[in-house]
């Protein structure tokens, strides 16, 4: 017997490892496909690239807990941020065993591929695919002399503070995070400094939304542009780099910077050297 504690503190047990398995995440379904148990995944959501043989249940958001309901998983992979609260909730009230995650470090996503090897039980390749995760934990970050400002969306310009997964992923490469300090403020005006704030009453505050003006007195090294969430067009590149002309522009994959768990094992060493100096 088997018991594991999710992100949200809440404790579940496993008597066996489990055979039919719901992703509701697109990397934490590349993650169990990388652990070599694509064949237990019978649900996936729209947007996972792998395991194309599940069924898709719908969005990330808007998931339908019915048709999840209809697959008979025994486990259910979702997280805090991707996937709405109330069908987790839903899913969890039919007795559901829903693993809710929120990684906010490197260190984290791989603790969190690491818990997920626990619960499923690969063999040879999935062990020695987490083996190679806490080797990359362990290596010392480098220091973050360059300042980069990752946008994460265009209307209303939209960027990460320092308590997100993408900007450890930034400072795990030595690119020091503009706006890691950064709070999102309540409301909207109140971001862009049009009133004063309200209280925050337990909404996420870790992705501030901008004006271009803050974005020119910040001044980054680098305009790092990532395909998703949003997809930057070259009028959004040209407007972004009017705001601060010095700064070198860099487009990644967005997954490089966002897919926590088995993604980031390779991906840390591609942005390491698209984002080094001179390329």
């Amino acid at each position: 017997m088997l018991r594991i504690d999710d992100d949200l503190g809440r404790s579940l047990t496993f008597p066996r490892a489990p055979n039919r398995i719901v992703s509701l995440v697109p990397s934490d379904t590349y993650s169990v496909v990388a652990l070599g148990l694509g064949e237990r995944l019978v649900g996936r959501t729209t947007y996972c690239e792998h395991a194309t043989s599940a069924a898709t249940v719908g969005g990330t958001k808007d998931f339908d807990v019915d048709a999840v309901l209809a697959l008979e998983p025994d486990f259910v992979i979702a997280n805090q941020e991707e996937n709405a609260r109330k069908p987790l909730e839903a899913l969890a009230a039919r007795g559901v065993r829903v693993l809710v995650s929120l990684p906010r470090t490197v260190e984290q996503g791989i603790a969190h591929l690491a818990r997920l090897a626990r619960i499923l039980e690969p063999g040879d390749t999935g062990k020695e695919l987490v083996r190679r995760g806490y080797a990359l934990a362990s290596r010392p970050t480098p220091a973050g002399g360059v300042r980069a400002f990752t946008p994460i969306w265009m209307d209303p310009l939209m960027t990460l503070n320092a308590d997100t997964f993408g900007s450890d992923v930034l400072a795990r490469v030595g690119i020091a995070n503009a706006f890691g300090d950064r709070l999102r403020l309540y409301p909207l005006a109140a971001d862009l400094g049009k009133m004063p704030e309200v209280e925050a009453n337990g909404r996420d505050v870790r992705y501030p939304r901008l004006t271009l003006a803050e974005l020119t007195a910040r001044d980054p090294d680098l305009l790092v542009l990532p395909d998703e969430p949003h997809a930057f067009s070259a009028e959004d590149e040209a407007v972004l780099h009017a705001a601060v002309p010095r700064a070198r522009v860099i487009r990644v994959v967005g997954k490089d910077l966002f897919w926590y768990g088995a993604w980031t094992i390779d991906a840390l060493d591609r942005l390491a050297q698209q984002l080094a100096p001179g390329n």
